[in-house]
């Protein structure tokens, strides 16, 4: 069932608040990467359109409800201005008789900034009366942080329970098109999975071997899979308590005639400082050496599986792509799914921070904001923040 989109609100004159995801990394204080505050443009212009009077709230860091200066949305606001080409006024205070001064006596068009979410206590534990403070600030409530979706949080389940609620056009994009990419995939369908635990990964492998035809296994999770299969990993990263799971895993995937393919050449070395690596075949890890990425050999395997593919999923990087000597299988695959013609999507920081990194990102369909609840979503748990919203059959307020 599709979710009330705010294109079907009048939103003329009226106060709206947007949770938006602007928990954005800083480098000194400064914003390292602006994607996801380019990513809810389009919702904001939107409203701003049609002479909405926008109140944006967001979370940025981990203050654990407490004030921490250097998380202040400041620069959020400044640098939201210059995108938006309009003045944003940037509030000191989350809430309080100033915040509301000024709700009440905005225009249509004019954009503000709440302060940081999560100095308040009262945001993650969805305090009821945060949520009530929040919501008499507006008419009506847009969630477009897919990103913090996932969690049960004043500002993204209560606020809704208190004033008519709708998806933004980035969230209602997030939704429809991961439910297109489980319900109604085009074949082949190839998931790409890295990352460094298979714990980390189990529920999206449980339910994706059910729906893809390949699975294309890297990163220090494969190592899992090596060594439940018999091989001798020397000291690579492994999770010892999830070798009989990875061991069901690939049963099942067999049954489910999936074909899952782990590295056949690896990437080794003495430490993940080295300044190179010596590939070799996935039999030959001496002892003293560990694992830090796929071999040529594997990432050419992968490739050719990943052209063939009508639609791609990739979470996960497949070596420490962080570090120039063990990137290389990690940007061979990013190429490969950003050469196919099928349908591609990636999801999980690591992954997305990669394919920028190589300036790939535009080549791709669809770049998920959501780490973690991407995840959840893919495998198949209902995310709070959306089931909240009502259905696209009820009438809009």
């Amino acid at each position: 069932m599709s979710k009330r989109s705010i294109q079907s609100a009048n939103v003329t004159g009226k106060n709206v608040l947007v949770r938006v995801d602007f928990n954005v990394p800083l480098n000194n204080g400064a914003i390292a990467d602006d994607t996801r505050i380019r990513a809810v443009l389009p919702t904001i212009l939107w409203l701003i359109d049609h002479d909405a009077r926008v109140i944006l709230c967001s979370h940025l860091g981990r203050p654990r409800g407490t004030v921490v200066d250097d998380l202040r949305m400041r620069q959020i606001g400044n640098h939201l201005s210059s995108l938006l080409q309009r003045p944003v006024r940037t509030m000191t205070s989350i809430t309080g008789s100033d915040v509301q001064e000024t709700a009440d006596s905005m225009a249509n068009g004019d954009v503000i900034l709440l302060e940081n979410l999560r100095f308040d206590p009262g945001e993650e534990s969805n305090d009821s009366e945060f949520a009530r403070e929040l919501a008499d600030l507006a008419d009506l409530y847009v969630n477009d942080a897919f990103g913090a979706a996932h969690r049960v949080h004043a500002s993204t389940v209560g606020v809704p329970n208190l004033i008519p609620a709708y998806l933004g056009l980035l969230m209602q994009r997030e939704v429809d098109t991961l439910s297109k990419l489980l319900d109604e995939p085009g074949h082949p369908f190839v998931a790409i999975i890295g990352g460094a635990k298979v714990s980390d990964k189990l529920a999206i492998l449980e339910h994706l071997v059910t729906r893809v035809d390949s699975v294309l296994i890297g990163g220090g999770m494969a190592n899992t899979f090596l060594k439940a299969k018999g091989h001798e990993i020397g000291r690579s990263l492994v999770e010892l308590d999830q070798l009989d799971t990875a061991t069901a895993i690939l049963e099942s995937a067999d049954k489910q005639q999936v074909g899952v393919m782990l590295p056949t050449d690896v990437v080794i070395a003495a430490s993940m400082k080295d300044s190179r690596g010596e590939t070799v075949p996935v039999d030959q890890v001496p002892a003293d050496k560990a694992i830090f990425d796929i071999g040529k050999a594997t990432a050419d395997a992968f490739a050719d599986i990943i052209c063939d593919a009508k639609t791609v999923l990739w979470n996960g990087p497949l070596g420490v792509a962080e570090r120039p000597p063990f990137a290389v299988g990690t940007r061979r695959v990013a190429e490969a799914v950003a050469m196919t013609d099928g349908f591609t999507v990636i999801g999980g920081g690591d992954s997305i921070a990669a394919i920028e990194q190589i300036g790939l990102a535009t080549h791709i369909d669809h770049v998920s904001t959501g780490g973690g609840a991407s995840l959840e979503f893919l495998e198949g748990k209902p995310l709070p923040g959306i089931a909240i919203i009502p259905d696209a059959t009820d009438a809009p307020k």
